[in-house]
């Protein structure tokens, strides 16, 4: 297939420049590194001690050889970095040398890793290359862990022995809409099949590309087209549109090329053959149900729900088609997703108003949610007979259907609305108090009436969903795992693949059976508590334990705190006893915690909440001669629309304090595991640990225990649909308790809108006293663990959420690129090994067990167990990935969360990875549970979701929020990058975990 260009600027580039003739693309004949021979984007400055690097790395070229299947490593690349038997004691004393190297060492000096060394330096944009480093190699397969056989959402799909080749479609005039380019296509194949297209049947992709099986009997042919406007009706004159498609031979797809990538003969994935094949499964779908991105959906699936304010839920099945080391595989999951109802208008305005819209006149505010609500849908028309012209709703009159007149003719002779549809249609306009649905653009807007107009059907809803329709979309999307299964086996049944004349016509056999895997349930890891509780450790059962005679590893002291009451509903008595029984329980789960607040509890309306805080902080003071407070409880009403955020935003960014907040169904609703909850959640705020893995405590867990590791956890989250202007929230968190890993500190950023790759991971910016200073969230945290260990971290790990497949290498280039960089500014030739994960939640694969009777081998919710980890079959063929069922099912179908290893300096073991990532989910900090995500990662999600709540309130509404630093760095400024700063976060906020 032909090789797409990507496009590029002047700013988006990749300039690789070399030290001792080393590059990315060529590596050293004597120092070759553990990819492939490909070297990482390396240290911004040379080693100036060659003869060490030699001495201490022993020859790259045969540590992937060591690694057989499941084995352990015989060496780690480096003598200080192979697991140590002695207990943790530090030998590096840190010192802070005249230049500002905060991590730089009395001892042995910098650590030398053996790598060589290299200076990257990238645009601002994109790399225009993603194809100078290669992902990390499957280092073998683990073993640790009870085998057992689970089911898996993946159905084998037979390769293709044809030929396929690509045409190029140039339709003219052009068309925006992909639905009327296939039916133009559809047109051409019905007219043509037998004769000029020599009996193929080929799949198209909606818009430039046509696929079929074999050649057509022409290299290049125009054909002349004529479409008849359906929507025009039976009785009505009919419109017809003439279209020219010019179809022309582009290049034939390498099928041997994807043959040997499923081998694992290959490194690169055929992209392109890839998607030819997805298409060809998708075309018949496409034409019997409405598409959604990979998803299909149609109310004769099953039967819709109502959601709610005119909105109902569709089911539908995901699609798409997979490398696996199985071969091909097509994924098939259940999915469902929010539509407009397809109602008569002023019935849908009924259900968006909630009131009746017939007698009363609409309010300013009525007339602002209706123009939201029915902006850009799709109406036809009503008041025509069998004539259903369809138009999209531009906007709403500000003026009643009565009062709007308009020119009928070039001497502006003006005509009601009201008299036009009398006199022109014969349809009398009953409602002319409301006003008119404004439709075309606003050149010449035409109006129609709400009465005379209908919701046309399937319409996705890409719009927020409030909390009512959220728990009414989740109960028909929350599903037992053997119905779900039962449901994609019966998906696959009604598609029959077997009999599809477009996977016949290209040769493409699907398989009805689930994918059986061979899977291996991890055992859960032993928990260490504070010596005086009864147990002084623990071992969770099916991903759960609880805190009865236990007390935290780090109990914190509260001596300082206060109370502000927020909830009307909420009695001072009631409000006294919840804070009663809250200190009692964080006294019995280990914390030193006074039992009475500074000063009495505060009644304020939410409302006056900034002049609430700074009153209570100031009182507190007075009380304790000077003081600062240490924590405040804050209880909200149950519905207290933007005074959570706003508390956080001024505590967070304005006051430096710690808050917790407590609903009031919970204050009137007073149980054990709440508090219990609450309890850990007010430790780690303040700076403790609830548990540690007894592993990490004997110096136990491989690659992390031997030298300072720091864990890292990274996430962007992006504004929802619709928020074209608001900014995107970067987060990073960062282990600061080697060799517990348990403690992290946050630090969050806003960037540009939906922009994936976290710019502010280093940066540097010109001072006029300093000049070049360095700065950004990588450099902030390993200093942050420097000063909380007296360590400088040796061994990097870097867990990334949130990440697709299509920007992987974008992000592992410019990321690791940062990382990178932001070492090499703190300390010449330091650059710690680094292992570089992408976390992936939002995929549609699914396990589970294969024998549902069997209650061994599931938990009570009739999901897999946790620990249950899968890296074949269905996993890449060549690349280093698993998929980890990390805990215990509550309700609906467990998702397991999907590592991919992309870069490995480390070299772990798929054992060891495994390991340390299951391991790890018993250690959050918010529950005496297992986790679906490994910590640090979901540390960040939390972070990133925190910091959206520091926009600015006028912001926010009026979508000019812009981005910028919010860890109070100083390289960025407002208006540097042409958006807007958050604020930054206090000094002694950003030390804890206050996104808890």
């Amino acid at each position: 297939m032909p090789i797409r260009q990507m496009k590029e600027s002047s700013e988006q580039h990749l300039v690789i420049k070399t030290h001792m003739q080393n590059s990315i693309n060529q590596p050293q004949k004597h120092h070759k590194t553990a990819q492939n021979g490909k070297g990482p984007p390396q240290p911004l400055q040379e080693s100036s001690n060659t003869k060490t690097q030699n001495q201490t790395s022993p020859p790259a070229k045969n540590r992937g050889r060591r690694r057989g299947r499941g084995g352990r490593k015989s060496d780690q690349g480096d003598v200080c970095m192979r697991p140590c038997s002695r207990p943790c004691t530090v030998v590096h004393k840190p010192v802070v040398n005249p230049i500002g190297d905060l991590l730089s060492t009395t001892s042995t000096g910098p650590i030398e890793t053996g790598k060589n060394v290299c200076e990257m330096e990238m645009g601002p944009g994109f790399p225009t290359s993603s194809k100078s480093l290669s992902f990390a190699r499957r280092p073998g397969f683990g073993q640790v862990g009870s085998k057992c056989i689970v089911k898996a959402n993946h159905f084998f799909a037979e390769l293709p022995d044809k030929d396929l080749n690509q045409y190029d479609v140039t339709i003219t005039p052009e068309v925006a809409s992909r639905n009327m380019n296939r039916a133009i296509m559809a047109e051409l194949v019905r007219l043509y099949k037998e004769s000029d297209l020599g009996m193929r049947l080929p799949a198209y992709d909606g818009r430039k590309s046509l696929y079929t099986a074999g050649k057509l009997p022409f290299a290049w042919k125009e054909f002349a087209i004529k479409l008849v406007d359906a929507e025009d009706g039976i009785g009505g004159p009919k419109r017809e549109r003439e279209y020219k498609v010019v179809i022309k031979f582009v290049a034939r797809a390498n099928m041997y090329h994807l043959g040997q990538f499923l081998a694992g003969k290959h490194a690169d994935a055929p992209q392109e053959a890839l998607q030819i094949l997805d298409i060809v499964l998708r075309e018949l779908s496409t034409k019997r149900y409405c598409p959604v991105g990979r998803s299909f959906f149609s109310p004769d699936i099953r039967a819709p729900q109502r959601l709610g304010d005119g909105l109902e839920s569709w089911c539908g099945f995901y699609q798409s088609i997979r490398p696996t080391q199985m071969g091909l595989s097509l994924n098939i999951d259940m999915a469902s997703a929010a539509f407009i109802e397809p109602l008569p208008v002023i019935e849908f305005v009924a259900q968006l108003l909630g009131k009746d819209v017939l007698s009363r006149p609409l309010s300013d505010s009525d007339r602002v949610k209706i123009k939201k609500g029915l902006r850009g849908v799709k109406v036809e028309v009503t008041h025509r007979g069998s004539v259903r012209r369809k138009y999209r709703v531009s906007g709403l009159t500000s003026q009643p259907t009565r009062e709007l007149v308009f020119p009928v003719d070039d001497n502006s002779t003006m005509k009601s609305v009201v008299e036009y549809f009398q006199e022109m249609y014969g349809f009398t306009i009953q409602h002319a108090h409301l006003p008119c649905l404004q439709v075309g653009n606003q050149k010449k807007a035409n109006y129609l009436p709400m009465e005379a107009c209908k919701i046309v059907e399937g319409q996705r809803y890409t719009k927020r969903l409030n909390e009512r329709q959220i728990t009414a979309l989740l109960k028909v999307t929350c599903q037992r795992p053997r119905d779900r299964e039962n449901d994609i086996l019966q998906t696959v049944q009604n598609n029959a693949y077997d009999q599809d004349p477009y996977a016949k016509e290209f040769g493409i056999k699907i398989s009805e059976k689930l994918a059986s895997v061979e899977a291996r349930i991890l055992p859960a890891p032993w928990l260490k508590y504070h010596e005086t509780g009864k147990e002084k450790d623990c071992l969770p059962q099916v991903g759960q334990w609880n805190m009865m005679n236990k007390k935290m590893i780090n109990g914190m002291t509260v001596s300082r705190w206060a109370c502000i009451n927020f909830s009307r509903s909420v009695q001072e008595s009631v409000a006294r006893g919840f804070c009663n029984e809250l200190a009692q329980m964080c006294q019995v789960s280990g914390m030193e915690f006074n039992s009475e607040p500074v000063i009495p509890i505060y009644n304020a309306r939410p409302e006056h909440v900034e002049k609430a805080l700074k009153h209570v902080i100031h009182a507190s003071t007075n009380r304790t001669k000077g003081k600062e407070l240490e924590l405040l409880l804050a209880i909200l009403p149950d519905n207290n629309g933007s005074l959570y955020g706003d508390l956080k935003r001024i505590c967070e960014t304005d006051l430096g304090l710690i808050s917790q907040c407590c609903l009031s169904k919970h204050v009137f609703k007073i149980s054990k595991q709440y508090l219990a909850n609450v309890s850990l959640k007010i430790n780690v705020k303040m700076g403790g640990r609830n548990t540690v893995l007894l592993d990490a405590i004997s110096c136990r867990i491989p690659l992390v225990s031997d030298i300072p590791t720091i864990i890292f956890g990274a996430d962007v989250t992006h504004p929802e649909n619709g928020e074209d202007s608001s900014p995107s929230i970067a987060a990073v968190v960062a282990s600061q308790d080697w060799p517990e890993v348990t403690k992290y500190a946050g630090l969050v950023c806003a960037q540009a809108h939906r922009q994936e790759l976290i710019q502010d991971l280093y940066k540097t910016w010109q001072d006029p006293v300093r000049g070049t200073v360095s700065g950004g969230m990588i450099r902030d945290l390993l200093i942050s663990f420097r000063k909380a260990t007296g360590q400088k971290p040796l061994r990097i790990i870097f867990y990334r959420d949130g990440v697709s497949e299509g920007q992987f290498y974008q992000v592992l280039l410019y990321e690791l690129d940062a990382i990178r960089k932001a070492c090499a500014s703190l300390e010449p030739n330091y650059q710690p090994p680094v292992t570089f994960i992408v976390v992936q939640k939002r995929h549609h694969t699914r396990l589970f067990a294969n024998n549902h009777r069997d209650r061994t081998s599931t938990d009570k919710s009739g999901n897999i167990l946790p620990g249950t980890v899968v890296d074949s079959k269905i996993c890449h063929p060549t690349e280093f990935d698993f998929y980890l069922c990390s805990h215990a099912g509550i309700q609906g179908t467990s998702r397991p969360a999907h590592y991919h290893v992309l870069w490995d300096e480390n070299n772990f073991t798929a054992d060891g990875i495994q390991s340390l990532t299951n391991n790890l989910c018993y250690t959050y900090a918010r529950c005496t549970r297992s986790v679906s995500v490994v910590p640090p990662a979901y540390y960040a999600h939390l972070a990133a979701f925190r910091a959206r709540f520091y926009t600015e309130p006028a912001m926010q509404e009026n979508g000019s929020a812009g981005s910028g630093a919010g860890h109070g760095a100083k390289g960025t400024r407002a208006g540097e990058s042409g958006v807007r700063p958050l604020p930054a976060l206090k000094e002694n906020v950003k030390r804890v975990m206050f996104y808890c």
